[in-house]
């Protein structure tokens, strides 16, 4: 993996959530800016995509994504929280934060499907 996990879980209210670190020499800082690395936003969704996807046995695909908002950048060595949680009303369907510290970084919502295998 391309960032470190450092502690992962599931809360008393299907929350899933990770403490993640990401490392000066990840490849994803290469280009994206030189001078100024930061985090590009796909970087961000693989992120929470791999939060949720760590819950399921089986192998899943996203379906959609939206009301995504990017509020502050990930720079090297930052230490993250991904967290997502289950909208009840939509099948599969989760509300994700990414927090570094106290600070939204991102936010939006993610809905996967498990993917049947042939």
């Amino acid at each position: 993996m391309w960032y470190d996990v450092v502690h992962q879980e599931r809360g008393d209210d299907q929350t899933l959530s990770a403490e993640v670190h990401v490392p000066n020499g990840s490849e994803w800082f290469n280009g994206h800016f030189p001078g100024h690395p930061v985090l590009p936003g796909i970087a961000q969704l693989g992120m929470v995509f791999d939060v949720i996807r760590h819950s399921f046995a089986g192998p899943l695909r996203v379906t959609a994504v939206s009301r995504v908002r990017f509020k502050q950048m990930i720079l090297p060595d930052d230490h993250l929280n991904v967290s997502a949680t289950p909208r009840p009303a939509h099948e599969g369907s989760y509300a994700f934060r990414i927090t570094k510290g106290d600070e939204l970084v991102c936010s939006g919502t993610m809905a996967v499907q498990e993917v049947q295998e042939k």
